[in-house]
Parts: C-alpha cells; sequence; structure tokens
C-alpha cells in the first residue's frame, strides 16, 4: 500500500516540514539526531499527532490534511515501537488474536490467527503465558504477530530493538525482515542504527530539525553521508561490511 506524506508539525524551536513517498511494499527508514522529529512524523501517520498542513494519504484515502484528521483506529496503520504495550491481563494467544479480531476476524478465527502466528514463530508453548512471564524478545515477537495480524495497510516500526540483547535483537530484525516481505506490508523504520536500516530498509531519508536533508537507498546514503550525524552511524559499520556502502564503490 503506498503512503504519500506531505506534513507540517509545529515543534518547539522549530518545524516539521517534510515530504516522501513509501512505496508499496516496500520500507522507509528515517534517521536522525534525537529531537529530530522522527517520533512526530511517526505519531502523524499514526493519528496520534495532528498536523497544522499538508496531507498524508494512504492507498488513495486521505488521512490527515489542514481540515480533516482521520482517528488512529481507522487508518489501518500498525506500530511495534521500542515498548510491546501487550495486554498484561491476556496471555499470548489472546494478546495477537486481538490484533485479528481489530481487522475484522471473529473470535474462532481471530484464535486460529493467533495460534497459526505462535506456531510460525515457533513459540507455541507461550500461547497461555501472560506477558510478565515472557522475556523482552518474546514479548517483542508477539507484539510484532498481534500488529501484523491485524493487516494493517502500513507498520510503523520506532526502535523495536534498542531494549533487546545483542543476539534477541539481531533473530527480531530477520523475523521483521521476513515477516514484512512474506505479508507484503509497507513499513517506516525509525532508528539510530546503521544495521537496522540496512537490514530491513530500501530507502532512507535524514531527518535535521524537521527538514529532509538526504534521501535515496540506504547504500546511496550511506556511500556519501550528507552530515556529521549519518557519518558517526556509518562508522558504526564493521570493517567487513561490503566495499559498496563503505566506499561508495559500485
Amino acid at each position: 500500500m503506498r503512503l504519500l506524506a506531505e506534513l507540517r508539525v509545529q515543534r518547539t524551536g522549530f518545524e516539521v516540514n517534510v515530504e516522501f513517498e513509501v512505496r508499496s511494499g516496500s520500507t522507509l527508514a528515517i534517521m536522525g539526531p534525537s529531537g529530530a522529529g522522527k517520533s512526530t512524523i511517526v505519531n502523524a501517520i499514526a493519528g496520534t499527532q495532528k498536523i497544522a498542513g499538508g496531507r498524508i494519504e494512504l492507498d488513495g484515502a486521505i488521512l490527515a490534511d489542514g481540515r480533516r484528521h482521520l482517528a488512529p483506529h481507522l487508518r489501518g496503520v500498525g506500530l511495534l515501537g521500542q515498548e510491546s504495550h501487550l495486554f498484561p491481563h491476556l496471555d499470548a494467544a489472546k494478546n495477537i488474536a486481538f490484533g485479528a479480531h481489530a481487522s475484522g476476524a471473529g473470535k474462532a478465527a481471530a484464535l486460529a490467527t493467533a495460534r497459526e502466528w505462535l506456531a510460525r514463530l515457533g513459540l507455541e508453548e507461550l500461547a497461555s503465558q501472560r506477558p510478565a512471564a515472557l522475556s523482552g524478545g518474546q514479548r517483542q515477537r508477539i507484539a510484532l504477530a498481534r500488529a501484523l495480524a491485524a493487516r494493517p495497510k502500513l507498520l510503523l516500526i520506532d526502535e523495536p530493538f534498542a531494549s533487546l540483547d545483542v543476539e534477541a535483537a539481531m533473530d527480531m530484525r530477520a523475523l521483521v525482515r521476513e515477516e514484512l516481505e512474506r505479508t507484503a506490508t509497507s513499513a517506516i523504520v525509525i532508528s539510530h542504527s546503521a544495521t537496522d536500516a540496512l537490514a530491513l530498509a530500501d530507502d532512507l531519508l535524514v531527518l535535521e530539525r524537521g527538514q529532509a536533508i538526504q534521501r535515496g537507498t540506504v547504500e546511496q546514503v550511506f556511500a556519501a553521508p550528507a552530515n556529521r550525524f549519518v557519518r558517526a552511524v556509518v562508522a558504526t559499520l564493521p570493517a567487513r561490511h561490503p566495499r559498496s556502502i563503505q566506499e561508495g564503490q559500485p
């Protein structure tokens, strides 16, 4: 599902004013220093932040413009954040079923979908466990399943691996990429990590004080960083990383 976003939101000291597109079935990474306006963009698309001007359009439907503001639950947009925000009183299966039910599935069908997701993730034995009994990585897997079980037109991924250990984060990146490709779900990834951008995204937009200062494929941007922030991000890549990204070679 194609997203067209042209939005203005006033922040303290500056204005977020950006225009970008997420092609159907593709993933856009948005990077920038803390306070650059990344979360403002996510909230505007999700519907928890009103825009002062511009237009947000998803799959031909207007989500917001200067006059209209579609409620978050009507947008067909899912969110996977740093915190899983699972319902503490529901077990893993029922948390996933909630996502399927939100997309219109009946109770029996939603539970069947939840069982399918648990099997796909290899977490069948956790079906009756509540979030408090799960590890951070397990909670994030359940949260991803719940988000995708709702069949969103667009998935917003906001620093979902920051609280995970290195191994769990690596597994979670691979799982997110696999499921986005399998379900052909369009996505936006917010991250400070070069690894996240390379593992998940097709295109990259660099944000600075609410303005887009660079955009292109991830490889193009990392090959010729436009500012100090991106240069610092690229510097975290291991020396064995492909030459095309480190030196801009074809």
